[in-house]
């Protein structure tokens, strides 16, 4: 009966590049407590390392979740104002 074949996810990948970087068990150590080929593990190392300054390039998410928290809080701010102005202005009408 034929295997189907498995899907890795990029933290699994990322964590096994990491321990073949850290070189605490050899490559057959690892392809064993991984279930990997020694071959796959090589290159997921070489990949996280090649790649591995795209991390520094790239504009850090906590940067762009402030932003946009100010913006929003702006906003509500703003849009506060606007029902505060028009519940004034509705009393004054009889409304």
């Amino acid at each position: 009966m034929k295997k189907g074949r498995r899907v890795f996810t990029g933290a699994f990948k990322a964590q096994v590049a990491i321990a073949a970087l850290k070189e605490r068990e050899t490559l057959a150590e690892l392809s064993k407590r991984f279930d990997l080929h020694p071959q796959m593990i090589t290159k997921w190392k070489q990949e996280f390392v090649e790649r591995s300054s795209e991390i520094f390039e790239t504009r850090a998410p906590q940067e762009s979740f402030e932003a946009e928290k100010e913006r929003l809080f702006s906003k509500i701010g703003q849009l506060e104002m606007e029902r505060d102005w028009l519940k004034k202005i509705s009393k004054r009408a009889g409304l």
